[in-house]
């Protein structure tokens, strides 16, 4: 009985700094993009300031996330960089090859 209490509190404890971090790295929200053929891709609360390489064509940035992003026309976040703030979105034919959430 005595060492169940002491383990109860500390994997309470745990679980609570894991639901107060959580939230605080990621951009809470969606972000959106038209990949090959027109179909629509999604990512649900992405991991801030990550730089995510897109694996097939992408395009059509739509940021729907609480946090500004940048979309990079090159992988590793490198080359043209273009900003989208909070609901924002680019055009259509605005192609981009990496992405990072709540940059820096």
């Amino acid at each position: 009985m005595r060492l169940s209490r002491p383990l109860a509190v500390t994997l309470g404890g745990l679980a609570l700094a894991v639901i107060t971090v959580g939230p605080a790295s990621a951009a809470q929200g969606s972000f959106v993009w038209v990949g090959p053929k027109g179909t629509a891709y999604a990512i649900q609360n992405p991991p801030d300031r990550k730089c995510l390489d897109m694996a097939q064509e992408a395009r059509g940035p739509q940021n729907s996330t609480k946090k500004a992003l940048v979309v990079y026309s090159k992988q590793k976040c490198k080359g043209t960089a273009r900003r989208l703030g909070p609901g924002h979105s680019a055009p259509g034919s605005v192609r981009f090859a990496s992405v990072v959430f709540n940059p820096r």
